[in-house]
Formats: C-alpha cells, structure tokens, sequence
C-alpha cells in the first residue's frame, strides 16, 4: 500500500530549486481568494531574482526573518493599524508583522536597484549579521515570521521560511506576492498557470508544514502505567502534544519496535459513542472491537486522539446533532454549522507511532483517507484492515452518509 509522496515530491524539487538560487511558487489551494507568493532563499537572492519579482510578480518584495535575528538585528516593527489586515489571513492577528525598512549600510548606492536590493537581502541573511551592517529607513521590507513557523501561524513569512529550512539553507527567506496582468491578486489556476510559463516548482503550504510534521517531532511522553481492561492488560502512555498541551492516550500489546507490520487502531475521542454508548455513530463498538482485535493478535496499537466529533470538539457535535433530528446528515449539518467535515489532525499520531518504533503498520479503518495521510506523513502502512460494524436501525443512515459522501469502505451499508 505504499504510495508516491507527493508532498514530499514537492518539497523536493522546490528546495533543490532554492538551493540553486532559484524560485519556487507557493499557494494554499484550501484558501484560493488568498493568491499565492514566489519565494526564494535570502541567502541566494541574486539581482536577477530581485528583478523577477519585481517584474513578473509585480507584488510587494519583503524578506521574512525569524524573530531571533530581527532582534538581534535591532529592527523595529511598523506602527500598527488594526484597520489593516493581510489577505493571507482570515484571523488580525495572523497579518504579517512588518518591520522597519532597511537598507545595506555598504556596498550600495541609491539602493533601489535591483543589485542594491539583493545586496541588501543578502546582508540581511548572512548569519553573522550585525545591527551596524544596516541602515533604516531603505528599499528592502522585512517582515518577521512566528517562531514556531507554520505550525503555529498559516502565514506567507511563514511558508516562505520554512521552505527555506526545509532545503537546510539558512532560514530567511525573500517572497512577494503574484498580481496578474490587471494588477490584482493572481488566483487558482492563473498561479500554475503563471508557475508552468516561468518553469517554477509549485509547492502548497500544506505540503510545507506536512513536511515539518514528518521530520520534527512535536510530541513528548509523560507516564505509563499498566492498565487492565476486559481484553487484558495492556501498557497505557500519556503523550503530550507541546504544540497546544493537548494530552493523547497510548494503549499498546507486546512489542512495538519491529520491522514486522502490527495492529494500528487510530481512535478519535468520541464521549458520546465512546462513553455513553450512542446508538447515532459505530465509535464505540468500533473501539472496543480494535482493543479485541489487537489483544486477538497479541501485539498492537490504540491511539485515542483527542479530537471529539471529527475535530470540531464537543458542543460543535452536539449542535450538530440538533441539525440531523431537524433531517440533515452528517456531512450537511457540519457545514451548515460554518465547520469543517472532517477536522481531524493525524500528523501528530504519525510522530506517536514513529517515537513508539513502530516501523510497518496494518491499519485497523475503514477510512482510505487514514491511510493516504499516514503515508503522507512518513508511516509506512502495509494493509489496510476493515474494522466494520453492523448497521442498526439507528446508524444506518450515519454509515451511509460516511459511505457515500466520505469514501469510508463499508459493505454492509
């Protein structure tokens, strides 16, 4: 069941373009209104790239710093006008933080030009870069990116930078936002359109940060313990998600660090069908027969993500259960609410099972899409096991929404 990455893919071939000094095109198909930036690396930033984006790009040109060397550099931020908001983002606080313009105190003239400008990126990048090596006001727009990059804010300075580090090139990069011909944000298919005419490698932001997510590790165990339930006894970790303090719940059999394919149940936390025993969804018999079926087999994984009601937590499910007695689905009552069909986050169960050692998974779903985001995310799933429930008079029409609007793999709907 391995797969082609094609985020992986992606990043390969942006990165390998930033390493050349050349550009790469970087756009968030999930929020198409938001355009897309061309983005080099500062460090490789040469007069002709500078040209490129001023010509062809046509948008603003800005260099996005880690806050550590925009400190160290001693550059300001801008006065602040809570009137103004980026595109990129739908929430203020997301904007891009601009700094003070600046300009390379040597080596330049006017500093407008275009070999100025990259002078003055390069200076910008150089690792051992001084406050005293810049002059401000310039011709060069510093933004400065969150340190926990795109992890922790979906911004432009933030993709553009952790592309940089993805292709291990010091991490400050240049970018500038696409216009079309009429001056306005390029959109859609006008940025690969745009992308094919320049030979640019196009890369997603999603592809930026499912990368970090596959080569950093965002998650630490805090205990374990022995826990005995009616299916044996198995050994119970609590792990904590450092990026949010979210705590996840590890149930394993026998050994997990093997070149072997073992038993994987990824469980998202379902109070209502896990607790309470819900006759609206399959959640709770669903887990119980994993933790059977893993005992079955002596050796095994069960993840229980805290991630209530496909992501959208507790109170979102239940105002969406108010909506399927009025008659809608699953599926409709979500987006009817203005929330996502399926929010869940599998990257981080991805860094459990790598910190566990496993190697090789047989995923315990009846969803494919468990199985492309855990290959996308670095897991190597050998087979997909169905973990399949009965349908009731009660749940029957919840499977055939999961069926036929989700793509989950159930035969007896």
């Amino acid at each position: 069941m391995r797969s082609e990455n094609v985020s992986e893919s992606a990043i390969s071939k942006a990165a390998d373009a930033l390493r050349r000094g050349g550009i790469a095109l970087v756009w968030d198909p999930s929020f198409p209104e938001r355009g897309g930036i061309v983005a080099a690396a500062a460090s490789r930033t040469s007069d002709d790239t500078v040209n490129f984006f001023a010509g062809e790009a046509r948008g603003l040109t800005a260099v996005a710093l880690p806050p550590e060397r925009a400190e160290r550099l001693g550059l300001l931020p801008q006065a602040a006008d809570p009137r103004v908001r980026a595109a990129f983002s739908p929430a203020p606080s997301d904007t891009e933080r601009w700094l003070v313009t600046v300009e390379a105190r040597y080596g330049v003239s006017t500093g407008i030009s275009a070999s100025d400008r990259a002078a003055t990126i390069l200076a910008l990048a150089r690792p051992d870069a001084r406050s005293d090596d810049l002059s401000t006001p310039g011709h060069v727009h510093p933004t400065v990116c969150d340190a926990g990059g795109l992890v922790f804010k979906r911004g432009w300075s933030e993709a553009a930078v952790d592309l940089v580090r993805a292709a291990g090139l010091e991490p400050v990069a240049t970018f500038s936002q696409v216009l079309g011909d009429d001056g306005e944000l390029l959109v859609g298919d006008g940025l690969l359109t745009f992308a094919g005419r320049h030979g640019l490698p196009v890369v997603r932001v999603s592809d930026v940060l499912t990368h970090r997510m596959a080569t950093e590790s965002f998650v630490r165990q805090l205990s374990q313990a022995t826990l005995p339930t009616r299916h044996g006894d198995f050994l119970v970790r609590a792990f904590e998600n450092r990026l949010d303090s979210r705590q996840h719940m590890v149930l394993t059999l026998g050994e997990t660090r093997s070149a072997e394919p073992i038993l994987v149940r990824l469980h998202s936390e379902c109070l209502t069908g896990d607790v309470f025993h819900s006759q609206r969804c399959d959640c709770g018999p669903q887990l119980d027969l994993a933790l059977a079926t893993v005992a079955a087999a002596g050796r095994g994984v069960v993840l229980y993500l805290r991630q209530e009601g496909r992501g959208i937590g507790l109170l979102g499910k239940i105002q969406a259960y108010a909506l399927q007695d009025e008659g809608r689905d699953t599926v409709e009552a979500n987006l009817e609410l203005g929330l996502p069909v399926d929010g869940r986050d599998y990257g981080l169960a991805a860094q459990i099972l790598h910190t566990l050692g496993v190697q090789r998974v047989r995923l315990l779903t009846n969803n494919p899409e468990k199985v492309s985001t855990l290959i996308q995310f670095g897991v190597n799933v050998a087979a997909r096991e169905p973990l399949e429930i009965a349908p009731t008079d009660s749940n029957r029409a919840y499977l055939k929404t999961k069926k036929e609007k989700l793509g989950h793999l159930l035969t007896e709907v």
